[in-house]
């Protein structure tokens, strides 16, 4: 993918600073937000043994539901726990053909889930012995450790609170 570079990429600076000071306001003017959380993400994957396997013994995030698809019969929808009141869900679709990944407008560029300083050493320590290929932090951020699960899904544990980007509060 060809990067911007200069009177192209000053003009989407230029953009994206004039929709700052257009839209986000000051903490303290914010308003409330109407939504009480995220719930659940839903993902599709390709295999849900696979899948379970990957989410609850290598990256220890518990399987705590799974059942049918109520939309879709033979089609399993479960869910991880991912702490805080936090679910990552899954389905299946058997008998659909799912093309392979690809970055694309409305798909998932990757899920920024936080975990501790130990828990994200950890995590790092099992991405080399599995030979799960993974960057960070070595892209500027020290706190980020980027790879993808078996569905081509984009993860990056992140090594910093909830509700704080870069070591900045964004939420009041």
């Amino acid at each position: 993918m060809a990067q911007p570079q200069g009177a192209e990429l000053e003009e989407i600076r230029a953009r994206r600073e004039g929709l700052r000071e257009r839209y986000l306001r000051p903490v303290a003017e914010r308003a409330a937000t109407t939504a009480a959380g995220v719930h659940h993400v839903a993902l599709i994957c390709r295999d849900v043994e696979e899948t379970i396997r990957f989410y609850q013994e290598f990256l220890g995030f518990p399987l705590v539901e799974l059942v049918e698809n109520r939309d879709y019969p033979g089609s399993s929808h479960f869910f991880f726990d991912i702490g805080n009141h936090n679910l990552l869900g899954f389905f299946d679709f058997p008998g659909h053909d799912h093309p392979p990944f690809t970055e694309t407008i409305g798909g998932v560029q990757h899920i920024a889930i936080s975990v501790s300083a130990s828990q994200f050493a950890a995590a790092r320590r099992r991405l080399e012995e599995a030979g799960v290929e993974y960057l960070g932090p070595d892209r500027g951020v020290d706190d980020s450790l980027y790879f993808r699960d078996p569905n081509g899904v984009g993860l990056e544990l992140y090594r910093e609170d909830l509700g704080l980007f870069l070591g900045h509060p964004l939420l009041g």
